[in-house]
């Protein structure tokens, strides 16, 4: 019988592109889902609609609750409850009474508190994670890192801590923490719960920006054991005289941009206070005389896991001209199987959550910011090496995708973009070419101080002859650097670290006092000291 031109045995007939599958929520993870099970999880720490501000050992309806919107698809999330000034000074002063008598706990009982604490972060683990991903759009598998590395990183401390404090003592006053949105499991809970581990009563700023309800269940777990801790929202401008400047603050920690650092290493400076402030830096990775490029590739795409928002991202190459070539065929492969969208759409409801390198930025207004300098520096004169397109992305039909950026990819950003000296936080990337070492010192010097740094040569003599004078805290040989856990240190050079060196023991010391002549390694107004 003859065929039709419709007829699958018709060899005229073109082939045409599976059906894409249309995706859906996975059941279960809905925001209203998320928010019913902290509701149950904590009662003592929300109301209905809105979460409460921890002080003085009880939970305050207190503040002005604003609206909020997850990143991950602009639908409404619970706001920070904003305290005024004078609230927060009642705060602070509710926390030095917590200190002075949680500081004459005995350490086998700040131990087991901490433990407890940590027995009931791992129990709700997975509703953790869960609202890191509505709340700053960690994908799955990174929101549950962030969450793990804070448990086991603090479990770490609990078995270190009795040699860490031989001949040491508590601050005279709580510690105060103000940190990025970023990070607020494996951050800034940690370090909390390793400050009041060492004899701190610990004070923390909900992050503008996110994170709000993973912190309000985390602290309440926490106080629920007895810990110290104070939680309060607020805009920086109204809480920084209190969580900065009050004297009865023993030592300022913070986690974020240089901006708001300098205002903050400043007023410490002024009144002698310890602290801890890690800033922002542009982490550079050089290659200089580089032949393995198989081994590059796989690590190239690692570079973008959170769209490069966090403090040890890589977003500048510095490439040396005879290898560009090579480079970018190593590169380009990178940086178009990255794979970003929705976190917890599936394509059938008993799928697992997809494995995404990320998820949206912040918010649409920093999506908009980076693709508005992107823009601006292709017109000036920055050559558009990969631009990606959000219909390669993994959405929801007809979600709002305000919030979320393509990998994009520059070359010779002009010097007057704020790409060819700043760190982005987002996924865009900058190269610089150069022709000799001194060109490849000088681009991956180019803000002034970084956290970490990488050198990809083939030459071990020749890695250790440059990476001295790439000023970086870590230096990674053809490897990226990370903040590191446990018993690894972290600085910076420069502007990017004022105050303490942190990590394994320099963390304990540096909210704890020793002799009297000690000086802390760290970079200081006054001295820069190395571990």
């Amino acid at each position: 019988m003859a065929t039709t031109p419709e007829s699958p045995a018709d060899p005229r007939r073109s082939a045409r592109p599976a059906p894409v599958p249309t995706l859906v929520l996975k059941p279960g993870t809905s925001w209203q889902d998320a928010w019913q099970r902290s509701l149950a999880a904590a009662p003592e720490a929300f109301r209905d609609d809105h979460a409460l501000n921890l002080w003085g050992a009880a939970w305050h309806s207190d503040g002005h609750p604003l609206p909020a919107t997850s990143p991950v698809d602009g639908s409404p999330i619970a706001g920070p409850p904003r305290l005024d000034a004078d609230a927060a000074l009642h705060a602070v002063r509710a926390s030095l009474d917590q200190h002075r008598a949680w500081r004459q706990v005995p350490l086998a009982e700040r131990k087991a508190r901490i433990s407890a604490t940590l027995d009931a972060l791992t129990e709700h683990r997975e509703l953790l994670a869960l609202l890191l991903v509505w709340e700053i759009g960690k994908p799955w598998k990174l929101a549950q890192a962030d969450v793990d590395r804070a448990i086991d990183g603090v479990h770490w401390y609990v078995s270190e801590i009795d040699r860490m404090l031989a001949d040491r003592t508590p601050l005279p006053g709580p510690v105060s923490n103000i940190a990025s949105w970023n990070y607020p499991m494996s951050v800034l809970i940690h370090a909390m719960l390793v400050q009041a581990l060492a004899g701190n009563a610990v004070i923390a700023k909900t992050p503008t920006d996110g994170g709000l309800v993973c912190l309000t269940l985390a602290c309440a777990l926490a106080a629920r054991e007895g810990v110290p801790a104070t939680l309060v929202s607020g805009s920086g401008k109204e809480l920084s005289p209190s969580l900065v400047r009050s004297p009865e603050i023993g030592c300022v920690s913070f986690v974020g941009g240089r901006d708001t650092g300098a205002r903050v290493a400043t007023a410490v400076a002024d009144l002698g206070k310890r602290h801890i402030l890690e800033q922002e830096g542009l982490n550079t990775w050089g290659i200089w005389n580089f032949t393995d490029w198989p081994a590059l590739t796989p690590l190239l795409r690692k570079t973008f896991d959170y769209a490069k928002q966090r403090c040890t991202a890589y977003p500048r190459f510095v490439v040396q001209r005879e290898a560009f070539a090579d480079f970018l065929a190593a590169y380009l492969p990178a940086v178009r199987s990255v794979r970003f969208g929705h976190p917890l759409a599936v394509a059938d409801p008993a799928d697992p959550l997809p494995e995404l390198d990320f998820g949206p930025l912040i918010n649409a207004a920093k999506a908009k910011e980076l693709a508005d300098l992107t823009n601006e520096a292709i017109s000036r004169g920055a050559v558009p090496l990969h631009r990606g397109s959000l219909a390669d992305g993994h959405f929801l039909p007809s979600q709002d995708t305000s919030a979320y950026l393509p990998p994009t990819t520059l070359l010779a950003p002009p010097p007057s973009s704020p790409l060819h000296h700043a760190e982005p936080f987002g996924p865009v990337d900058t190269l610089v070419l150069v022709d000799t070492e001194a060109e490849l010192l000088a681009a991956m010097n180019a803000s002034n101080g970084a956290l970490v740094a990488s050198l990809s040569c083939d030459d071990k003599d020749t890695y250790d002859r440059l990476a001295p004078q790439i000023r970086a805290f870590k230096v990674g040989h053809g490897k990226p650097r990370s903040r590191g856990d446990r018993d690894e240190l972290f600085g910076g050079f420069g502007n990017s670290w004022s105050g303490a060196f942190v990590g394994g023991e320099l963390l304990v010391r540096a909210v704890t006092e020793g002799p009297a002549s000690e000086r802390l390694p760290g970079n200081f107004p006054d001295y820069h000291l190395m571990p």
